[in-house]
């Protein structure tokens, strides 16, 4: 892919490339992309323009501003970007302007699902730097870009990118895919966006994504995209997560007899190497354990792959070009809908109470679950909590704390993402709690 990136280079014609988020991660694809070769950045987009304009100062450009969309200024100077507060008018002026992808690396749901549909609909690839949208409504945007003729995808380098990428390697070797596994330093179930401030701005996220985080939701949301992609599933809602001091105790702490064939999700708490991740593999061939044996993996029939690291936006090219250029996803859902994140209780909850956030806020968090079984039970896919237009969901009934959140307990405001859900229910055959 390298080689082919130098070519376009070298003939004046880069994968020009926008990027709508300008948070951590947009900030260091900015740099990132704006350093690869091949590659050019066109525009940022954020609703905070301020952030779009320091993202574009930071990755080293000069700063164009967007007065109209529907009037884009003439060609720019090298080292130029178009900067905006308004992406989705941008996306769906009546501007001229060559873009071939879009990097989507907001941490919405139904705004994110807007930019999507629109990029696609203009006929760019686009790149998911967004696990929120991409479990929530991957099945959905995906349907929409074949029928367009674009490529949509995960991202590369965000965990459960690389773990796919080495799912696909070790599939090729013809090992069976026993487990999929994240590494997480940290895990504390109660934290909210006031509890985790402090951490917070340490780290230069906003409190309410690094609750996400914390909290686990993040978590299993990377992991059920994995999940939907390869067809695997957890054990239990949220995984088992033992603690660990190191990734080889994977051996020890899971036992992979049980599973009976049915590959499965899950992650060590606290392992090194910190940030990597893993995948358990077996075989049963005779033949094929002895040479594993020579090479020092172990005697089977199961076997640890693991890489030290994960590196988010320095990935995220990668993921560009294969769109652009090699027309084929990192990731897309392709098992369906097999797994989704449920909201549970932070707290005890009371009727009337407000949901401020649903993702990473102090209410709930969420747990990856089987959907046969958390649909079944009539269970609330957190993402579908997420406010619109200041319309924020309400607590019909009490919950205590730590319970699973049903349909029938609260009130959630009709909206742009609900209605592309019950899409996405229609298109899939599945059942839409509300």
């Amino acid at each position: 892919m390298l080689d082919a990136l130098k070519q376009r280079e070298a003939e004046g014609r880069p994968i020009r490339v926008g990027l709508i988020g300008a948070g951590a991660m947009g900030t260091g694809i900015a740099w990132q992309v704006s350093r690869t070769p091949g590659m050019e950045l066109v525009f940022i987009g954020d609703i905070d323009l301020a952030a779009a304009v320091d993202a574009a100062e930071q990755s080293g450009h000069t700063v164009r501003h967007i007065e109209d969309p529907n009037a884009i200024p003439p060609p720019r100077a090298l080292r130029e970007v178009f900067v905006t507060g308004e992406p989705l008018a941008l996306l769906e002026g009546a501007g001229s302007w060559e873009v071939e992808v879009l990097v989507e690396a907001s941490n919405t749901v139904g705004a994110a699902a807007r930019y999507c549909l629109a990029a696609i609909g203009r006929g760019l690839d686009v790149v998911l730097m967004n696990a929120e949208v991409d479990l929530a409504l991957g099945p959905l945007l995906h349907a929409a870009a074949r029928k367009k003729g674009v490529v949509l995808t995960s991202d590369a380098g965000d965990q459960h990118g690389v773990l796919r990428t080495m799912i696909d390697e070790i599939q090729l070797w013809g090992f069976e895919i026993v487990q999929a596994g994240n590494i997480k330093g940290f895990l504390d179930r109660d934290a909210t966006p006031e509890s985790i401030a402090g951490e917070a701005a340490k780290r230069r996220l906003s409190a309410i994504q690094c609750c996400a985080y914390t909290d686990g939701t993040k978590l299993s949301i990377e992991m059920a995209c994995l999940a939907n992609s390869v067809g695997l599933l957890p054990t239990r809602p949220g995984m088992t997560g033992p603690r660990a001091d190191r990734v080889e105790e994977a051996f020890d702490l899971f036992d992979f007899e049980s599973y009976g064939g049915q590959g499965r999700i899950d992650y060590l708490l606290g392992a090194e190497p910190g940030g990597g991740v893993y995948v358990v593999g077996a075989s049963d061939a005779p033949f094929q354990q002895a040479y594993m044996a020579y090479y020092k993996m172990g005697d089977g029939p199961y076997y640890l792959f693991y890489r030290p690291y994960h590196l988010c936006h320095v990935e995220t090219p990668r993921a560009i070009a294969e769109a652009a250029i090699g027309r084929r996803a990192v990731m897309a859902p392709a098992a369906g809908r097999v797994t989704d994140v449920f909201a549970y209780a932070k707290r005890d909850l009371r009727a009337g109470e407000p949901v401020e956030h649903a993702i990473g806020g102090a209410e709930f968090y969420g747990l990856v679950d089987d959907c046969a079984v958390a649909d079944a039970a009539g269970h609330v896919p957190l993402a579908l909590l997420e406010a619109e237009g200041g319309r924020l969901p309400v607590m019909r009934a009490d919950l205590a704390r730590g319970e699973p959140l049903t349909a029938d307990q609260i009130d959630v405001p009709a909206s742009f993402l609900v209605e592309r859900y019950r899409e996405q229910c229609a298109l899939l055959g599945t059942p839409c709690p509300f």
